[in-house]
């Protein structure tokens, strides 16, 4: 008689869920949400479209595979693992809220969205590798028609072996040199990332940890401008303070984040302005490796504005090299970031002479980098 009284239980355990599901079916919810919450409606925003579909990679990734040979040097292992992140790959972008730390925080919605990405190595010297990334989305339509592909620079990350110079995020749009001590640099790697518009974000310094099976990076907390995913939607913080952690996989790589929001509030002492956290936030981007896909508008793209990327890239170079602290300010309700993508839009249609472009970069940091004097 066990298997009637069985199925009685689970016809009611059935029949409570589908209530509870006819009751939910208009609230998405999402891992980690604020269950017990009711003003909580976690929506995720983010991504409005859909990829077209593409092939994953069927084998583990060949420099995976590398990172797991016997006799290779720490030194070895670590470049491996940087360049192990090139490829061709389906990204997603996963950002949560976890925890608030006001008593009347409400939490805002979890962000989604996605990408194919194009990473390859710009440069290359030992001790130093930078990786660019690529755009190239290929929207699924409604008619399951695919679109044409649109094509735009992603961000950048530089990685330097025991360095012992940084440029830190301070608030304020500000960013100042800062200085590692050589027992700390001595086997780490720091990794500076560059916004879309190749301005520096953010960097920090770790070390690379590598088991069997496992390569893994995960670095200092920095301070980091609020992202780009955040701008448009809200001005409650100022700035997020955050871990990474990169992770090597046999498909691909991930990045993980974990940012406190801050907001800075004026005090009356002379201490400075003091921080408070709104909450903290969980984050994890996923670049799983693919093939078949058609990288080809990527490389166009970069052909047609790899000058104006280096002369910008050079710009940034030469002031950091002076270990100056400088700020990025608006000119004439213009940014840096739009001045730059307008210009880039153009020279990738057109055949910029070089004196052009470096008469662009000339009055594009007068305008908007302003240099703190020594």
């Amino acid at each position: 008689m066990l298997v009637p009284i069985f199925c009685v239980a689970l016809s009611l355990a059935v029949g409570v869920d589908a209530a509870e599901s006819a009751q939910q079916q208009d609230m998405r919810r999402f891992t980690y949400s604020w269950q017990f919450r009711p003003d909580s409606e976690l929506a995720p925003r983010g991504g409005t479209t859909r990829g077209a579909s593409v092939t994953m990679a069927p084998q583990p990734n060949a420099a995976w595979l590398s990172l797991q040979e016997d006799d290779l040097s720490a030194y070895e292992l670590d470049r491996l693992a940087i360049l192990a992140m090139a490829g061709v790959y389906q990204a997603s972008f996963d950002f949560i809220e976890t925890i608030g730390f006001e008593h009347d925080y409400v939490p805002r919605a979890p962000y989604q969205s996605w990408g194919t990405e194009y990473i390859f190595v710009v440069e290359d010297r030992g001790s130093f590798i930078s990786l660019q990334h690529i755009l190239v989305m290929i929207m699924q339509m409604p008619d399951g028609s695919r679109s044409e592909p649109m094509t735009m620079k992603h961000w950048r990350q530089d990685w330097t072996f025991e360095d012992t110079h940084m440029n830190v995020y301070v608030g304020n749009d500000t960013w100042e040199p800062e200085s590692i001590p050589t027992t700390a640099a001595a086997g780490a790697w720091t990794q500076a990332v560059y916004q879309v518009d190749d301005s520096p974000r953010y960097e920090s310094f770790g070390k690379w940890e590598h088991k069997v099976g496992t390569s893994l990076w995960q670095s200092g907390q920095t301070r980091r401008p609020v992202p780009r995913r955040e701008t448009s939607v809200r001005k409650d913080y100022d700035y997020l303070l955050g871990f990474n952690r990169h992770t090597i996989t046999p498909s691909g790589w991930t990045q993980e984040e974990d940012n406190l929001k801050v907001r800075l509030e004026e005090t009356s002492n002379t201490s400075g302005d003091s921080e408070v956290v709104l909450a903290r936030e969980a984050g994890l981007n996923r670049y799983e490796r693919i093939v078949n896909f058609d990288i080809s508008p990527a490389k166009s793209y970069w052909a047609n504005t790899q000058r104006f990327w280096d002369a910008i890239n050079a710009r940034w170079r030469q002031l950091l090299q002076d270990n100056k602290g400088y700020r990025l300010e608006k000119h004439q309700g213009q940014s840096f970031l739009m001045s730059v993508l307008r210009e880039g839009d153009r020279v990738s249609r057109n055949d910029i002479a070089d004196e052009e472009i470096e008469h662009f970069v000339d009055q594009l940091f007068r305008r908007f980098v302003k240099v703190e004097a020594q």
